[in-house]
């Protein structure tokens, strides 16, 4: 910006030493201190209104964000998408700059990684450079389908209803062969991890990557263990789902897990609130006893036996934890605030340990 600046000042002055005025003309001094003055407004403007030329960048762990340039795409159509985003702060401040650093027509086509809170200029520089990159996106342990089709339209991927639309009847591999009661034949076999992708690749892609990932991942071993526990895969990874839902802490998934069991082998409803958090639009600290009487097959308080299918995307140790459950005698148990959760052995003592840690 300074050198914009004091090239248009070294300009201006060219231009007046140029004309035909005497040295002590009052016009000619007027001209120089009017062109002067205007230079330095521009200059303090410029400053109050570019700044650092930047945003503030995001404390911690920076969001990623995929943007795709599109042919034709003007500075201001690129701005606006930008801020629309949430990668740079004001569109205006990004055209002015571009504009004015001549980099508004150096933009190259093509889909880019960029992150939440980018300073301006950071952003011109990807922009510019022209180098696309493969999309990366990571899915936690525990994300639902509708939180992955969330977050990969978030990330500029694919769109969260497309992906939904293809998840609600996929199923690639003949255990995901589930009922018609289920939301999303998907659930339960998108294995969370770091994925790759090309810009383009369509939800349907990306759903046989990531369950053939998981199919990668369920070893011999584990499919052997299964069966000799009289488990389908389907309902390994169903009861997985709930574990890995239920467990905050590593230790507490064996336990869970044979709490689980035990209710199945005495033909006692799971009443599990995970079940129940599935159904609602929104996650509650505590479910109440209304949510409980929800009519669905998914409600493990109203119905005996697993949901009809995943209700989540458990991650390895919650499907180990299924396979090598705890030895003990609990039957019941709840979480404290803090996540740690406090078994029991009947109903009494599962009282008297809620009134305590709730």
């Amino acid at each position: 910006m300074t050198d914009w600046l004091t090239e248009l000042f070294e300009k201006c002055v060219g231009e007046l030493q140029q004309m035909d005025l005497p040295d002590t003309s009052v016009a000619r001094k007027f001209l120089f201190v009017l062109v002067g003055g205007l230079l330095a407004i521009s200059g303090i403007l410029c400053y109050a209104f570019l700044g650092d030329r930047g945003g503030s960048k995001a404390v911690g762990e920076r969001l990623s964000v995929y943007v795709t340039v599109q042919p034709g795409m003007t500075g201001g159509d690129i701005g606006e998408m930008l801020e629309q985003r949430g990668i740079i702060g004001s569109r205006q401040k990004f055209w002015l700059i571009a504009k004015l650093g001549g980099e508004e027509k150096k933009f190259k086509a093509g889909t880019y990684r960029m992150y939440v809170n980018m300073p301006i200029r950071e952003a011109l520089d990807v922009l510019v450079g022209g180098e696309v990159s493969m999309l990366r996106f990571t899915i936690p342990e525990g994300f639902t389908v509708s939180e992955i089709a969330s977050r990969l339209e978030r990330e500029g991927i694919v769109s969260s209803k497309e992906f939904l639309d293809k998840a609600k009847n996929f199923g690639s591999f003949r255990y995901m062969k589930a009922s018609r009661q289920v939301m999303y034949r998907a659930e339960g076999f998108l294995f969370p991890d770091t994925y790759e992708v090309e810009p383009g690749t369509s939800s349907e892609a990306i759903l046989q990557m990531m369950v053939r990932n998981f199919d990668d991942k369920l070893t011999d071993e584990m499919r052997e263990k299964a069966e000799k526990m009289n488990l389908s895969i389907y309902e390994l990874v169903t009861l997985a789902s709930l574990v890995e839902k239920e467990a905050r802490y590593e230790e507490d998934r064996p336990i869970i897990a044979q709490v689980f069991f035990k209710r199945l082998d005495i033909n006692m409803p799971l009443q599990s609130d995970t079940t129940i958090q599935y159904l609602l639009d929104a996650p509650k600290e505590d479910v109440t006893y209304a949510d409980t009487e929800i009519e669905s097959p998914y409600n493990t308080y109203q119905h005996y036996g697993l949901p009809p299918g995943p209700i989540a995307n458990p991650g390895i140790d919650s499907i180990e934890a299924v396979l090598n459950p705890a030895d003990t005698d609990y039957l019941y148990f709840v979480a404290d605030r803090a996540g740690h959760n406090h078994y029991s052995k009947n109903y009494n003592e599962h009282l008297e340990i809620v009134n305590r840690v709730r």
